[in-house]
């Protein structure tokens, strides 16, 4: 039977909370590690579903996988075979396309099943496939699998036709074994590009314009293995913050507020009271007097499109009208449609933008997790609501974030498992 959460609003929430490792990135860094027939051990992996069902489908490919410490694995992928991919597990979790492109650098044949994850509206692999036919691969869709073939990936120009994350690392690690120059232009450069970057250069890749949208990869044979260690999540970041600024004060460790910069000057113009408190943490405090504002997500160093959902819970305590802007997936705002429920004041204007009005009181009912970003708002939204909320299909919760539900009660909160 599927679990449920049963939060008990109007807890004052105190305490510490550390941040764990970007799932987005480890992601990243685990497709990476196939790219070599050497060691890689990868720290600070975060212990969620997307991640460990990741690993399940390196492991199930003939990969050793060996735990060495609760969030340090080490992979070697030497015999790994993409027909023994489990297409199952392979449509669980969303971040398993990442492995399109390590799999390119080893392989002249073979298929894969369509991603999963979020309900968030149409995600297809278009950007994907354009970039990697540029490489030399030819790809065919029948049903529900992409075949790959290719003779051997060749260097090229190429312009992604949108700043995809999960593209943009796709081709970066598929480039990485070909000798030569290629020149990605319109790459994304959010940090966890970064992070799988830094790893790709100690493996013997040379990559340049880091930060940039035009990356420049010099590839190389052999790549090495080597230690490696995943980036502090800063979507997880920024959702404690929203939290400690709805319900209480909560010092944050393990941040890289320097990732925030935007969503952090958004925060303070809506009157969320936080401070430094040292180079990697951060403390925030209830914030009584919210300002309504106009909030657009765009790729970074723009608002995160994850954190849009986060922040509308905080709308629902402002004073006056409030409109959010998410111009990349039709069907982000599902998950307004439950907070209504929940008393909230939201209009819809199209599949794109909503206006929040303020201030208004949230009351517990049931309702239903989205996918990862919006079950997470639930959670905010049921925090500061009067009476018990139900939150069902709570499993997208898991899939991105930690034992969500224990870290909370650890600060005070109420929230049962069932």
């Amino acid at each position: 039977m599927a679990e449920k959460f049963v939060i008990e609003g109007g807890h004052k929430l105190e305490g510490e909370v550390e941040i764990n490792g970007s799932k987005n990135a480890a992601a990243q860094l685990l497709g990476a590690a196939l790219l070599t027939d050497q060691e890689c051990i990868i720290d600070n992996l975060p212990r969620v579903e997307d991640i460990l069902v990741l690993l399940d489908v390196i492991k199930g490919m003939g990969a050793e996988v060996d735990w060495l410490e609760e969030r340090k694995v080490k992979i070697k992928g030497k015999n790994i075979d993409p027909e023994k991919l489990d297409f199952e597990k392979f449509s669980q979790a969303r971040v398993s396309v990442l492995l399109i492109g390590p799999l390119l650098s080893r392989f002249k044949n073979f298929k894969i099943s369509r991603p999963g994850g979020d309900r968030i509206g149409l995600r297809p692999i278009t950007t994907h496939l354009i970039a990697l036919r540029e490489l030399g691969t030819e790809i065919e869709e029948e049903g529900d699998f992409y075949y790959f073939h290719s003779n051997g990936l060749k260097n090229n120009e190429i312009t992604l036709p949108e700043f995809s994350v999960t593209a943009t690392s796709n081709l970066i690690m598929a480039a990485s074994s070909i000798l030569g120059e290629t020149l990605i232009k319109g790459a994304a450069c959010e940090p966890e590009i970064s992070n799988l970057v830094e790893m790709l250069k100690e493996m013997g890749v040379k990559i340049e314009g880091l930060d940039t949208h035009a990356l420049n990869i010099i590839g190389a044979k052999n790549l090495k293995g080597g230690n490696f260690s995943v980036m502090p999540d800063r979507i997880e970041t920024g959702t404690f913050m929203v939290i400690a600024g709805l319900a209480g004060r909560i010092k944050i460790k393990n941040v890289r507020l320097d990732h925030l910069a935007l969503f952090l000057a958004k925060l303070k113009e809506l009157g969320v009271n936080f401070e430094k408190d040292s180079e990697n943490s951060v403390i925030v405090n209830y914030s009584s007097k919210l300002k309504a504002s106009k909030i657009q997500a765009l790729p970074y160093p723009g608002f995160p499109t994850d954190l849009l959902p986060l922040v509308v819970p905080l709308l629902t305590q402002a004073e006056g009208r409030s409109l959010i802007h998410d111009p990349l997936y039709e069907n982000r705002l599902n998950y307004t449609q439950e907070l209504r429920k929940m008393g909230a004041d939201i209009e819809i204007v199209d599949p794109h933008r909503a206006f929040v009005f303020g201030k208004t009181e949230l009351k517990g009912v049931r309702i239903e997790s989205w996918d990862i970003r919006a079950g997470a708002s639930l959670v905010v939204a049921a925090l500061i609501a009067s009476g018990k909320t139900t939150i069902s299909n709570i499993y997208q919760i898991d899939r991105g974030y930690e034992k969500l539900d224990e870290r909370l009660n650890n600060l005070g909160a109420n929230i049962k498992r069932i």
